[in-house]
């Protein structure tokens, strides 16, 4: 028997411009992934759209790390679009 591997499921609903993850399923590859995350997730008609992951290839911040992580673009601010300024012939922005 196969290596079934934990896939994490994102769904984008009919009303949604994005993908929210909504849980995750166990599969021995992409497809069945996909296929159980319908059945389980979709049951309803409620989603347009499918994306699943194996959870292994997520990386993720800690929120330990917050402060190192995000505090510096606070310090440089030639990163934020204020610092500029628009030229004359882009007045409508």
């Amino acid at each position: 028997m196969s290596e079934w591997t934990l896939f994490e499921v994102f769904v984008r609903s009919k009303h949604g411009l994005n993908h929210k993850h909504v849980g995750s399923v166990h599969a021995v590859d992409a497809q069945m992934a996909i296929e159980n995350a319908r059945d389980l997730y979709t049951r309803r008609n409620e989603g347009v759209s499918l994306w699943v992951v194996p959870s292994a290839l997520i990386t993720a911040s800690s929120p330990d790390e917050k402060e190192p992580l995000f505090d510096p673009s606070q310090d440089k601010v030639y990163r934020h679009a204020s610092f500029y300024e628009l030229p004359a012939e882009v007045g409508h922005m």
